[in-house]
């Protein structure tokens, strides 16, 4: 007897689909946008955002303008949201936001719009072109909406990809320290640079020790593998990075490297001045 309840309700399931795929296949054909609006809302508010979606993208050019315009381009940037399309619902939202500055949904589209480019945000190992322009839709909508209910999720989001733009920065410049190890002196310059951009950038980054210790490397390679005319000014500048670690930081983790480092580049400059003294 179970079993057969069971067979009717499976059958009855099938052909509630089947009348529903029928009913939108036919209302997606005809040219009846009246019928295609008030199904594609059926759909919304059945969570069915695919099927909306689609009804939605034929309808909205045939409302630019009317009443309803605004209450479609909503719901078609939404429904472009829920179905994960986010190159489109950023988009559509921006569209949404242009066409209708004043709507009583701005705030909602402004935080969707930013959202949508957030979570097209990659890796930090990846290039971060999204994640700057999700930075900048969120901090416009921060400063636009302050009292929004989304004010949390916004600052929440924004932290995140802040610390995902301080990590790829923090990487690129301790990847260029690591190839100054080769003994290229071009990397050893671009470390030193990309690291005074970092700690300047990000003045309280959890890098800031380590970066300080990394920028020590990196001038005390360029300075001991140093042409002789630059060499002494080099010397000095890793001398200096050494004495900026310690100020910040005088338990450093780093301080038994960042002490033979030292050793290095005062032997290094012991070596000089007398080199300097023969060729005189």
């Amino acid at each position: 007897m179970f079993l057969k309840y069971r067979i009717l309700l499976m059958l009855a399931v099938v052909a509630i689909l089947s009348q529903s795929c029928n009913e939108y296949q036919k209302v997606l054909k005809n040219e009846d946008v009246k019928a295609k609006y008030d199904l594609a809302e059926k759909y919304y508010e059945a969570k069915d955002f695919k099927r909306a979606n689609r009804l939605f993208e034929q309808i909205a050019p045939k409302y630019v303008g009317k009443p309803q315009g605004e209450r479609v381009q909503f719901f078609l940037s939404d429904t472009y949201y829920k179905v994960k399309n986010y190159n489109f619902a950023g988009y559509q939202f921006e569209r949404f936001l242009k066409s209708y500055p004043k709507s009583d949904k701005a705030g909602e589209a402004s935080f969707l719009g930013a959202k949508s480019y957030y979570m097209l945000s990659p890796s930090y190992s990846l290039d971060q072109t999204d994640t700057e322009k999700a930075l900048g839709k969120l901090q416009n909508f921060i400063n636009s909406y302050p009292e929004s209910e989304f004010l949390p999720e916004a600052n929440a989001m924004a932290k995140e990809l802040t610390t995902k733009k301080e990590k790829k920065a923090f990487e690129i410049a301790k990847q260029f320290t690591k190839l100054g190890n080769s003994y290229i002196l071009d990397y050893s310059v671009s470390a030193v640079a990309a690291l005074d951009n970092f700690v300047s950038d990000y003045a309280g980054t959890i890098y800031r020790e380590e970066a300080l210790y990394l920028k020590l490397v990196a001038t005390a390679n360029l300075a001991i593998n140093s042409t002789l005319n630059r060499k002494e000014e080099r010397l000095q500048t890793a001398e200096a990075a050494y004495n900026n670690l310690l100020k910040y930081y005088p338990n450093t983790s780093f301080l038994k490297d960042a002490d033979n480092l030292l050793e290095k580049v005062s032997k290094e400059m012991i070596r000089f001045k007398e080199q300097e003294i023969l060729s005189k």
